[in-house]
C-alpha cells in the first residue's frame, strides 16, 4: 500500500528543514522529509572548525565536477555541496550573512507586475530573517533574539584576522561591527550560525527539536528520482534508498529544495524543463519550462595567499600535540580555537567607487589555504588567504541532464568570470586586498606573498591568475528562478510554485532572480520561511 502523507519535502537542507518544520508545527500536517545524504549526528560537523577536517573528500561532500569552461583555459573545477541532513548549514563555515536591502527591493520591482504577487522587498523578508535569528549581541530591528538559528560572534579570533581588519582599515575603509546592519561596506568580524562550540544547523535548530513528533517522518539517503504528475498535478514522488525504489503520495503540495544543482535536475526527470531538451532523453513532457536549469548563479572567489614571519594563524592546530592541546581546552574551558569556524574576518569594499555598493567581499583565513588547484604552487606552512569574491556576478550558466538515469549527475557549466566585467570587478578586488596585505600592520608580519605573483601584478598577469585559481564560493543559484508571468524563462511565480503544475513549489536557492550580495545560508532559510508561509496561508 502506498503511504500518503499531507505534504512531502524533497531535500533536508537550509531551505528544507525550515519549511518543513513549519508546516508540522504551525500547520499540524504530516510532513515526509526525503534527505538524499546522511546523518548530521557527526563530532566534526558540530565542531565549528570541523569541515576544514572534510572539505576535500567526505561522504556529507557530493562534488559536482563542471563541465571545462573555454574561458578558463578549460578548466574544470569541483563544486562541493553538502550531503547531509541540515544541507549546506552542515557543512558550511557558518558565517551569518543576509545581503542588502537593495538585493530584496530589486527582485521585487522585477516581480511587481506579476500576479498575486506577496512581495519580496526588504520589507517583506526581514521579519522571516528576524524571527529565525537567535543573536547573542544584537538587537533591534534588524536582529532577532528568540529565534531557532544561534548567530554569534566568534568564540575565538585569531591574531592574523585581527591585523587583516586593522590593516583594511589603514587604507580608509570603516569598520563595520554588523555586516547585517544598515550598511554592508567595511572592515570587521563575521557572525556565525554557530554557539559555545556547536554548529547550529538547520538540522539542528529546526528538526531536532522534532525527533519525537509523529508528525514529521524524516528518510535518510532517500534521492527523488522524479515527481509523480497526474493531471497536471503534483501527487507525489518516486524514491531510491538502499532498500529499493519507492512511492509516497500526498494530498497536499510537494516542495522541492534539493539545492540549485539537484532540484533542476528533478524537474527535468519529472517532465518539466526545456520540451526540446527533455525529448532529446525520451521525457515526456508535463510543463515547457526553457528556463529550468538555466540562470546558473554562482559568487566567484580567487585566493591571495602570503606567508607569515612567524607562527601566526591556524597551521598545525588541528593536528599532534596541538590538536590535543585545543581539544583539552574546548573540553574543560569552552574556550579556544575549537569555538571558531576558522574565519574570522572580512570586509566589503568597492575599490573603484569607494561610496558605491560594495563589489567585492573578502575572507581571511589565517592558513595558506592548499584546495587541489593551488597544492602546485604552494608549500604548507605558517601564513595567510584573502579570498576575494564578487558579489553581484553577470556570468550566468547553465545545469542541464546528462541523461535521463536519476543515478547519473547533472552536466554543471558555471562560467565563473565569463563576463568581462566579473574579471574586472575581481582584478580590482585582487588589487586592493594586496595593498592591504601590504600596509601595517599586515605588512610588517609576512614574509612574501606567494601567490599571485608579486613580480607581475599587471592587470594580464591577474587575469591570468584569477581563470588559474577561480573557483566556486559554495553558492550556486537561480536555477529555477521567479519571473513575471510574461517572462519566458521563469519558472516559478512570486509565491514559488511551479508554473503549469499544480501542487509543486521550490524554496531553495535555485528560486532567486538574482542571487544576494553575500552568503546564501540565511537568504535560503528565508525562502524555506515564505514557503512554509505561502502554504499555511
Amino acid at each position: 500500500m502506498t503511504e500518503t502523507f499531507d505534504h512531502i519535502v524533497v531535500g533536508g537542507g537550509s531551505g528544507g528543514a525550515v519549511a518543513a518544520s513549519r508546516l508540522v508545527t504551525e500547520g499540524n500536517a504530516r510532513v515526509l522529509l526525503l534527505e538524499a545524504g546522511y546523518s548530521h549526528r557527526h563530532p566534526l560537523l558540530d565542531m565549528p572548525p570541523g569541515i576544514f577536517k572534510m572539505i576535500n573528500g567526505s561522504k556529507y561532500m557530493r562534488y559536482h565536477k563542471t563541465v571545462p569552461q573555454p574561458h578558463l583555459d578549460n578548466r574544470s573545477h569541483d563544486i562541493p555541496q553538502g550531503n547531509v541532513l541540515g544541507g549546506g548549514s552542515s557543512v558550511n563555515a557558518q558565517v551569518y550573512m543576509r545581503g542588502r536591502p537593495s538585493d530584496y527591493d530589486d527582485w521585487n520591482e522585477l516581480l511587481r507586475e506579476s500576479n498575486d504577487n506577496p512581495g519580496w522587498g526588504w520589507n517583506d523578508v526581514l521579519p522571516h530573517f528576524t524571527g529565525m535569528e537567535a543573536n547573542n549581541r544584537l538587537a533591534g530591528c534588524l536582529h532577532g533574539t528568540e529565534g531557532e538559528v544561534k548567530v554569534s560572534d566568534p568564540g575565538y579570533i585569531d591574531t592574523m584576522s585581527r591585523w587583516f581588519v586593522q590593516s583594511v582599515q589603514t587604507l580608509g575603509e570603516p569598520y563595520n561591527p554588523d555586516f547585517n546592519g544598515p550598511t554592508q561596506r567595511g572592515v570587521g568580524f563575521y557572525q556565525f550560525t554557530n554557539r559555545n562550540g556547536k554548529r547550529s544547523s538547520t538540522a539542528n535548530a529546526f528538526l531536532e527539536p522534532l525527533r519525537k513528533d509523529a508528525r514529521l517522518t524524516i528518510k535518510l539517503r532517500a534521492s527523488v528520482e522524479r515527481v509523480l504528475i497526474e493531471n497536471g498535478r503534483a501527487v507525489g514522488v518516486v524514491y531510491r534508498d538502499p532498500s529499493g525504489t519507492h512511492t509516497v503520495r500526498t494530498d497536499g503540495e510537494v516542495v522541492l529544495a534539493a539545492g540549485a544543482l539537484i532540484t533542476p535536475k528533478v524537474l527535468m526527470l519529472s517532465g518539466i524543463g526545456n520540451a526540446a531538451h527533455l525529448e532529446a532523453f525520451g521525457i515526456n513532457v508535463n510543463s515547457d519550462l526553457p528556463g529550468v536549469g538555466q540562470n546558473l548563479i554562482d559568487h566567484p572567489e580567487v585566493p591571495i595567499t602570503a606567508y607569515a614571519k612567524g607562527p601566526w594563524g591556524y597551521y598545525r592546530q588541528g593536528s599532534g600535540l596541538r590538536m590535543l592541546w585545543n581539544g583539552l581546552q574546548f573540553k574543560i574551558f569552552g574556550s579556544g580555537r575549537i569555538t571558531s569556524a576558522g574565519v574570522e574576518a572580512g570586509a566589503f569594499v568597492n575599490p573603484t567607487n569607494r561610496d558605491a555598493d560594495p563589489t567585492i567581499q573578502a575572507f581571511c583565513v589565517p592558513i595558506v589555504y592548499l584546495d587541489r588547484d593551488a597544492q602546485s604552487e604552494l608549500q604548507d606552512g605558517y601564513g595567510v588567504t584573502v579570498t576575494t569574491v564578487v558579489v553581484k556576478p553577470k556570468s550566468r550558466g547553465e545545469v542541464t541532464l546528462a541523461s535521463a538515469d536519476p543515478s547519473d549527475m547533472p552536466i554543471v557549466c558555471p562560467n565563473l568570470l565569463k563576463e568581462d566585467a566579473d574579471m574586472q570587478e575581481m582584478i580590482a578586488g585582487q588589487r586592493f586586498f594586496l595593498d592591504a596585505l601590504r600596509s601595517d600592520p599586515m605588512a610588517d608580519k609576512l614574509k612574501n606573498v606567494a601567490i599571485p605573483d608579486p613580480a607581475n601584478l599587471s592587470d594580464e598577469a591577474l587575469k591570468t591568475h584569477c581563470k588559474r585559481f577561480v573557483k566556486t564560493n559554495y553558492h550556486p543559484a537561480g536555477t529555477a528562478r521567479m519571473g513575471t508571468d510574461g517572462d519566458k524563462l521563469a519558472v516559478l511565480d512570486a509565491k514559488l510554485r511551479v508554473r503549469g503544475i499544480e501542487g509543486l513549489r521550490v524554496c531553495d536557492m535555485s528560486a532567486v532572480p538574482d542571487i544576494n550580495a553575500g552568503n546564501t545560508n540565511a537568504p535560503a532559510m528565508m525562502l524555506g520561511s515564505r514557503c512554509a508561509d505561502f502554504m499555511l496561508n
